[in-house]
């Protein structure tokens, strides 16, 4: 099966999640693929190329697949599934114990380092028996998953190889809509496919695109992805990797979303390092204030009013979270964190996922008529939590 998360369409939110106990809108596409093996061959010569400049060039596109292309990876996964019995006939037959069935998947990721250390997304490992990483140069290598992040849905996988291409980071804070996008991948089990776009959008939150639950701010771009080139490079014109292709929304058309490489240069980093990623977790949910959220408020029994038309409002708080114990209450209105103004959702998250776990944040809130600062203690997102951001 080819790998890809794909994604119902995004409905309106009237919130942003810090936390919740519900699971995301992604699910998975999967189509047949061939079975792998593990062979060798010559090994690849990692190069360094001059800086790629689009201007005039009619075939900058070609240059930026020569430069980063040999540094594109497939990677092949395979899983063991029991399978449901309906039939008691069946049941009989396999002494009661359901068959196994086993899962083939494809997706695509990139080496980071010329020791073998790949990128990917998550759910292209997740769950999988083994793991075969195959090289443009034919060669085929099993890989071992390092770390992964469901909250991110990041992977590392590491493959025991040297002197192998690596891809080039570049800065996606730095993205503007309408500059060029290239992706490259291996979609539907087309290996090395290569499509060419824009940045349509950038900053789309989780909340945006259907899946409120994870704690990532999107690329948005029209090149083409499909099922398979989940975890594979979006580049620049320079041939620089600004993001990790990661979802397509369900029947729309030029609609992909990508990881910003700056939130995969942080996420793999803790993986390669330690394996696992700290996610500190407050446990509020929170709204931006407007006229319709504060008329919903108002007319709710909710056990609070509001007399503003702006800024950031707590809605509820987790029993038994870090919020509940400093003492956050619904209805109170976020001014600041760590003496960082606050304006929307996004700030909140922002600081939250730049905290220490263990370390108090400063939250200064509007409470009614007075202003109060309450010390939070950031924990790590329980392991429920992030299993249902997920799905």
């Amino acid at each position: 099966m080819t790998v890809k998360r794909i994604l119902r369409p995004a409905a309106f939110y009237l919130t942003l999640l810090t936390m919740s106990n519900v699971g995301c809108s992604a699910f998975r596409d999967t189509n047949q693929a061939q079975d792998t093996l593990v062979s060798k061959a010559a090994p690849v010569s990692s190069t360094q190329s001059a800086p790629i400049k689009a201007g005039d060039n009619p075939d900058y596109v070609a240059q930026v697949v020569q430069q980063t292309g040999p540094a594109v990876v497939r990677i092949d996964s395979t899983r063991t599934v029991q399978q449901e019995i309906q039939d008691p006939t069946i049941g009989r037959l396999f002494g009661r114990q359901a068959p196994r069935q086993v899962q083939r998947g494809t997706g695509s990721g990139f080496i980071m380092s010329a020791d073998g250390q790949i990128v990917t997304n998550a759910h292209v490992v997740e769950g999988a028996d083994s793991v075969t990483v195959v090289l443009t140069d034919g060669r085929r290598l099993r890989g071992e998953v390092v770390g992964a992040d469901r909250v991110t849905d990041l992977a590392v996988v590491k493959i025991n190889a040297t002197g192998l291409p690596i891809a080039k980071l570049g800065n996606s804070d730095t993205l503007l809509p309408g500059q060029a996008a290239i992706a490259i991948g291996n979609p539907l089990g087309l290996d090395n496919t290569v499509t060419q776009g824009i940045i349509s959008a950038t900053g789309r939150s989780s909340a945006d695109i259907g899946v409120p639950t994870e704690r990532i701010n999107f690329i948005q771009t029209d090149a083409a992805i499909n099922p398979g080139n989940s975890g594979g490079p979006l580049l620049n014109s320079a041939g620089e990797v600004i993001g990790v292709n990661t979802a397509i929304i369900q029947g729309a058309q030029g609609l992909g979303f990508a990881i910003p490489i700056n939130t995969v240069k942080r996420i793999s980093q803790q993986l390669a390092t330690k394996g696992r990623v700290d996610h500190p977790y407050l446990g509020v949910q929170m709204g931006e204030l407007s006229p319709e959220l504060r008329s919903q408020i108002n007319q709710s029994s909710v056990g609070f009013k509001v007399d503003r038309d702006s800024g950031v409002i707590v809605l509820s708080v987790a029993d038994n979270s870090p919020a509940a114990r400093a003492g956050l209450r619904p209805g109170d209105v976020i001014q600041s964190i760590n003496n960082v103004a606050i304006q929307t959702s996004r700030q909140v998250q922002e600081q939250v996922e730049a905290a220490t776990v263990g370390k108090p944040l400063q939250v200064t809130v509007d409470r009614g008529n007075r202003t109060e600062t309450i010390a939070v203690k950031p924990e790590q997102l329980p392991e429920q939590q992030a299993a249902d951001r997920q799905g």
